[in-house]
């Protein structure tokens, strides 16, 4: 290499330079990494991008993930790409398993002042020198660390004690399995990213490599692949153990490897994930605590276990937090409990490895050993928690029939620790004297008997789930409810929460007198019940009363609207109703009133509705937050004038009501979050929508229009704005769609459409009530009212116009055009006062490929064009995914027609504009082109502003025009604005998916510099090759919709 002598004539710092290039090229070369890192390119993106952001300060970056999921080797690639952009780097490998050995963290310390300071030996006699050391060393240099494999805090603290101690635009990596390491801590400016797993294709080529050196199995191990993949969940590690150790086994060992993993796991997967688990030993309890769900409650809601186990006497919220810092659980959107495959088979193993004897474990939940331990009556003290499934069990007997078996109650006698009992479909037979004492959890699905019975001790029991019983009576109808025969056993005073959903045997509870603490009460579809007992008011503590779909309850008991405690209250589907006590009013911490098909009936309830409606919204209590309404055959008259009484209201669903427009009332509410018209038949206009976050609108057939109220509203979108309605054709900011004659004369001009205004031809087009359709699977069903033939229209959306025109005739002047090209570059020449510059005009011609036909995607629902703008000199893109299309018919062509308006403020004289085009495979493009547009006369300018009072231009239709600024509802990435139909949900939802892909910067990033670049157009995988185009297509349809199900629907050959 030749050096450039920049020292001005200082031999000194000439041979600095020198020196400074020799120990670059001596003292740092790069990792090696996985022989396949699959997927790690779109999932190093974001880390490149925080390393070189070019920022003065010092930024942590913490990598949290479960182990095997690849933080280390992710770590490395990021490592390898970056180091030389720093004066000094460092990767400290395997810190966890350092600092455990004697003096490892002052080996830790002199490893790293080893790596900056050029190889130079260091003595350190303690960690608090180290530290000091350290410090001096550091404070002069920009430096990369990586820390890998850190499990606490005062391993970090070794190696730097103090962020600010670093050189400015430092950078410090760390990969943990413990997302909450640095909580609590005094560390600035850190990031968290979340290593995710592999997605399918990506899993079962990683897996196909380690097992057959290929990317993919080969001829007869194709199923068999599949299996495995997915048992592996996405994860590293195990695809390539797994992959590893069946590479050149015969069939006959991957069926048996397949059978023994469901229930003992590879033990060095588990050996790997152990780790977390094993660093829980300080606290035993969250270790407990990961076992019980492990074995009994993956998937289970995070509440429902939280009451469970709390009466086990756990800390269960601060627990289940614990154990998700560790990536040993995870909490899904819908609050559920979810656990990885491989962490589910590693804590179900830690169990397993206790004995060899099943009655000698703690936890049974695999229905076999279940079975025989009660069958051979082998059960221990041990045993703290047992489930079984008769439904679920193959059970040995002649015919098959799990009614044939009867087991003993006595073999529950030796099991004194038992506190969880799930038991489905099993028939006792014995005295229950013996039954363990300190049940706290007692789950018996399909109980067998027609009462309880009365010897069964339940002094401790929490938690009693008796879905589908064929219960009549809870106990004896001689004693009071949940009162027992034997003495000195009179009542449960734990029970807190009683299920008996689906019991349609059951006529009557009795007496709640002796349940003094119990604080729910669900008995949902109950249906042959009656009565409840006027007991009930005495439950001082009760605040969640569920009794949906109780279709012979009359009346409830009037003290029961005395309780100050409860605050969910569920009648819907209570047929019979016939009273609606007014003392609804006197419970004061009721949130949640659920009445769907209450108001239906010819009852009280629906005739003081009508008499005095007034009266009736009056009598709900002023601290609701959620009032569902479903289904009550509520009009438009039902409503009062104002509903100021429920200043509290977060969710009205007024679903399924014969309403034709909003009431006048809802508008008023102030903090309602979520409103929900799904199937309101005659709604015909929402005029002046309150602010709320979500607005569900549903097959409303007759819906045309949706408006807000623009006082509250502005320009800041809806996040959630889900319609599936044939007629709609305007969303106050969204989209505005009308025939061509009705839309600005000035738009049309500028795009050269007069000629068109009165043409009587039609355009097969899909609506755009498409808009997040949230229900794929419907598609099929009802795609004729997606597409449909109109007049010619005109479509006002994200401060764009656009139109679809049948044949081959583009209208207007296009300077740049290309047949062949994805990609058109252009330079914006300098504005003056005679000449500004508006916006650009594109159009792109296109036909059906293959057959000519539209018939193979008719129920697609996704735009077949996504055009792209991108300012090379700002760095701004634009990227706009039209909501409503065209679609040719057969043998003809269509023009696809928009302007943008961008002006001055977006695109300069001399900006560097790349304009390119996607196109689905299912059509395909002839030719496309580019226009820049600009104002050319005062008189135009004078025309404008008058009209416009700025140089915004405003559509007719009012929404966040984000090509006119940088709205940041519109911003995905920096200066990256998605222009799509779909909500701020459904956005974040497609960036998300897209950074998971290598597909993501061919949309996303900067693949239009392969302009000259031209690829073909392919309708199957096989013919695509390397045209990514064709799978953005494909994964458009995950990406924007979120639901695969679509993919069998769009591309029936594809998997």
């Amino acid at each position: 290499m030749v050096l450039q002598n920049h020292a001005d004539g200082y031999e000194s710092k000439f041979i600095m330079q020198i020196v400074k290039v020799i120990d670059n090229k001596l003292s740092r070369t790069p990792f090696a990494i996985a022989p396949y890192p699959i997927g790690i390119d779109s999932r190093v993106e974001n880390i490149n991008s925080w390393l070189q952001d070019g920022s003065t300060d010092v930024g942590i970056l913490l990598v949290n993930g479960v182990g095997g999921i690849g933080k280390t080797t992710l770590a490395k690639f990021a490592y390898n790409i970056n180091f030389r952009r720093f004066e000094r780097s460092c990767f400290l490998e395997d810190v966890r398993e350092i600092s455990n050995q004697p003096n490892g963290l002052v080996h830790l310390q002199i490893q790293f002042l080893h790596h900056i300071m050029s190889g130079r030996e260091v003595k350190i006699q303690c960690v608090s020198e180290g530290i000091k050391k350290i410090r001096d060393a550091i404070i002069s240099k920009t430096i990369l660390l990586v820390l890998d494999d850190v499990d606490h805090m005062d391993q970090i603290d070794a190696i730097f004690f103090m962020q600010d101690w670093f050189c400015p635009g430092s950078k410090i990596m760390i990969t943990t399995r413990c997302a909450g390491l640095l909580r609590g801590h005094q560390v600035a400016k850190s990031k968290v990213y979340d290593a995710e797993t592999l997605d399918v294709d990506e899993s079962l080529q990683l897996f196909s490599w380690h097992a057959f050196g290929q990317d993919h199995p080969i001829e007869g191990y194709i199923s068999l692949s599949k299996r495995v993949k997915d048992r592996c969940g996405g994860l590293p590690l195990a695809l390539q153990v797994l992959g590893s150790s069946l590479s050149g086994r015969h069939i006959d060992v991957w069926e048996s490897t397949l059978e023994k993993l469901k229930t003992i796991p590879d033990n060095q997967i588990i050996k790997k994930l152990r780790i977390s688990y094993d660093a829980l030993q300080d606290n035993p309890d969250d270790q407990n605590l990961f076992l019980h769900i492990a074995c009994f409650f993956v998937g289970q809601g995070k509440d429902y276990v939280v009451r469970i186990l709390d009466g086990c006497n756990f800390f269960t919220i601060v627990g289940i937090e614990n154990l998700v810092n560790r990536c040993l659980v995870t909490i899904d959107d819908e609050n559920n409990v979810k656990m990885h495959q491989m962490i589910w088979d590693m804590g179900r193993e830690i169990v397993r490895l206790e004995s060899k004897a099943p009655g000698k474990r703690s936890r049974l939940w695999r229905d076999k050993d279940s079975f025989d331990v009660l069958k051979e009556k082998s059960g221990t003290e041990t045993i703290e928690g047992l489930a079984l499934n008769m439904r679920m069990l193959s059970v040995n007997t002649p015919s098959g029939n799990t009614n044939e078996v009867v087991l003993e109650t006595n073999a529950f006698s030796r099991m004194s620790k038992l506190e969880l009992l799930q038991l489905c479909h099993l028939r006792l037979n014995g005295c229950y004297e013996e039954f363990p004492k300190g049940l706290r959890w007692l789950c018996w699905l399909e109980f067998p008997s027609k009462s309880l019975p009365s010897e069964i001790p339940l002094e401790c029991l929490v938690y009693l789930e008796m879905h589908h019983s064929n219960l009549r009576q809870v106990f004896n109808r001689k004693k009071n409810l949940i009162q027992v025969l034997k003495k000195g056993r009179k009542h449960l005073p734990s029970l807190k929460t009683l299920d008996l959903s689906h019991s349609h045997s059951l006529t009557e509870i009795g007496n709640f007198s002796l349940a003094p603490n119990l604080e729910r009460l669900i008995l949902k579809d109950c249906a042959s019940l009656v009565d409840v007992h006027e007991s009930i008011g005495n439950l001082k503590r009760l605040n969640y009363l569920n009794m949906k779909d109780c279709k012979k309850i009359r009346k409830l008991p009037k003290n029961l609207f005395m309780l100050k405690s409860v605050d969910t209250l569920i009648v819907s589907g209570c047929s019979s109703l016939n009273e609606f006590p007014k003392e609804l009013r006197n419970m004061e911490s009721l949130k949640v009133l659920k009445v769907t098909q209450v108001l239906t009936t010819t009852g009280n309830v629906k005739s003081c509705l009508r008499r005095n409606p007034e009266t009736f919204w009056a009598s709900l209590p002023s601290s609701l937050t959620q009032l569902k309404l479903k289904s009550c055959n509520l009009s438009d008259e039902a409503f009062p004038k104002d509903i100021g009484n429920l200043p509290s209201l977060e969710l009205l669903d007024l679903s399924d009501n014969p309403i034709s427009g909003l009431p006048d009332c809802i508008r008023g509410v102030t903090r309602l979050d979520q409103l929900l018209f799904s199937n309101c038949k005659r709604l015909k206009t929402l005029v002046g929508l309150p602010r709320a976050r979500y607005f569900g609108v549903f097959d409303c057939a007759l819906l045309e229009k949706v408006t807000f109220q623009s006082s509250l509203f502005g320009f800041t979108p809806f996040e959630v704005l889900s319609i599936s309605n044939p007629k709609l054709i305007e969303i106050e900011y969204m989209y505005k769609l009308e025939p061509l004659g009705n839309c600005d004369v000035e738009m049309l001009d500028l795009l050269g459409l007069s000629k068109y205004l009165e043409s009587m031809e039609t355009v097969l087009m899909i609506f755009p009530c498409r808009i997040a359709v949230e229900s794929c699977r419907a598609v099929e069903s009802t795609k004729l009212d997606w597409i449909r033939r109109y007049p010619i229209q005109g479509l006002y959306e994200s401060g764009i116009f656009s139109t679809f025109l049948p044949g081959n005739v583009v209208p207007g002047h296009f300077s740049y055009t290309s047949k062949k090209s994805w990609s058109i570059s252009f330079s914006v020449p300098s504005s003056t006062s005679t000449f500004r510059i508006r916006g650009l005009n594109v159009f792109s011609m296109y036909t059906c490929s293959g057959s000519g036909s539209y018939a193979g995607y008719s129920c697609e629902i996704i735009s077949p064009i996504i055009i792209k703008v991108s300012n090379k000199s700002t760095g701004m893109k634009w990227i706009y995914d039209p909501s409503c299309f065209g679609i040719p018919d057969p043998g003809e062509d269509m023009i696809f027609l928009s302007h943008w308006k961008m002006g001055n403020q977006l695109l300069k004289g001399g900006d560097q504009v790349t304009v390119s085009m996607f196109m689905r495979s299912v059509f395909q493009l002839k030719e496309w082109g580019v226009q820049l547009v600009h104002e050319q006369d005062q008189e135009n300018i004078r025309m404008m502003r008058t009209q416009h009072d700025n140089d915004d231009y405003e559509c007719p239709v009012s929404f966040p025009c984000v090509i006119f600024g940088r709205s940041p509802e519109f911003e995905v990435m920096s200066r990256t604005y998605f222009l799509s139909h779909g909500p701020q949900s459904r956005r974040a939802l497609t960036f998300t998916r897209w950074r998971d892909s290598v597909l993501f910067n061919d949309i996303f990033g900067d693949s239009d510099q392969q302009e000259e670049q031209a690829l073909p157009l392919a309708t199957t995988m096989r013919d695509a090759g390397d045209n990514r185009y064709f799978v953005f297509s494909m994964l458009a349809v995950d990406v924007l919709y979120d639901n695969v199900v679509l993919r069998s629907c769009l591309f029936g050959t594809q998997s």
